[in-house]
Parts: C-alpha cells; structure tokens; sequence
C-alpha cells in the first residue's frame, strides 16, 4: 500500500478546518467536524498532521498557512493604504477624532512622528526654594 496520490474530500476539510480555527478548536474537533468518527477522533487528527503517515495531508495544511500569510501580510502600503480608507471612512461619518487618530497613526507608519523620552537622574533638595529648583533642573536639562 503505497501514499495516495491525492487528498480525499474529508482530509481535504480537516485541512482547511485545522487552518481556519488555528489555536481555537484542537485537531479532533477539526476531524469530528471534517466527517470524521467521534470515536477514532484523536486518532485520525493525530495521523493526520503525522508526515510521516499523510505526507499530502500535512503538505496541503502548509500550503494553505502559506496563504493565509501571504494574503494577510502586512507591509508598509498596504497599511498606510488601509489606514487611509479608515480615515475616509470617519470623515464620512464625521467622526473626526477617529480620522484624526488614523491620520497620526498613517504619520508613525510613514516616520513623520518620533517619539521621544527623557529620563534625567538627579537629586533635587527639599529645603531649597522654587528658584534654586528651577535653576538646578535646567543645569540638569543642559548636561
């Protein structure tokens, strides 16, 4: 008995199903739902994703994760792209901080906006008065 040459129609839906609930549903819900028997349930979703026993079943799981990167991919026009459209959207529905806040995220994708933090070490007295402070904190600012 040699390895099939092409996925039978109920591998072929556990596939898609082991995909489309990735890290929701546990390989036996998958099965249960592709067709498979509720007995043997853990079993098959076990042999299944075993290369070694369905080499074209664990093939065609890889393929479809391929996919659903490639379809899903983010890059950099795509983003700004999508942003955009939310933006539009808001603004069609006057919804102007929503399309403000599009608009601002669309600035960090494209690096308009660094953010940026200061974190000054220093000791700062108690008894001293608002005048000395200030003159100590811009000492502190300079260096």
């Amino acid at each position: 008995m040699g390895v099939p040459k092409r996925l039978t129609e109920m591998q072929r839906r556990f596939a898609e199903l082991i995909v489309l609930h990735e890290g929701r549903k546990f390989g036996y819900e998958c099965a249960i739902e592709a067709g498979y028997s509720e007995n043997r349930a853990r079993q098959e979703a076990s042999e299944l994703q075993n290369p070694e026993q369905c080499p074209l079943v664990v093939k065609y799981i890889g393929d479809l994760r391929e996919e659903q990167r490639t379809r899903f991919k983010v890059n950099y026009g795509r983003h700004v792209t999508e942003l955009a459209k939310i933006r539009d959207q808001a603004l069609k529905h006057r919804s102007f901080s929503a399309a403000a806040n599009a608009e601002h995220m669309r600035g960090k994708a494209g690096g308009l906006y660094v953010e940026q933090k200061h974190i000054l070490h220093g000791k700062l007295d108690d008894d001293k008065d608002e005048q000395e402070m200030n003159k100590e904190i811009a000492e502190l600012l300079k260096s």
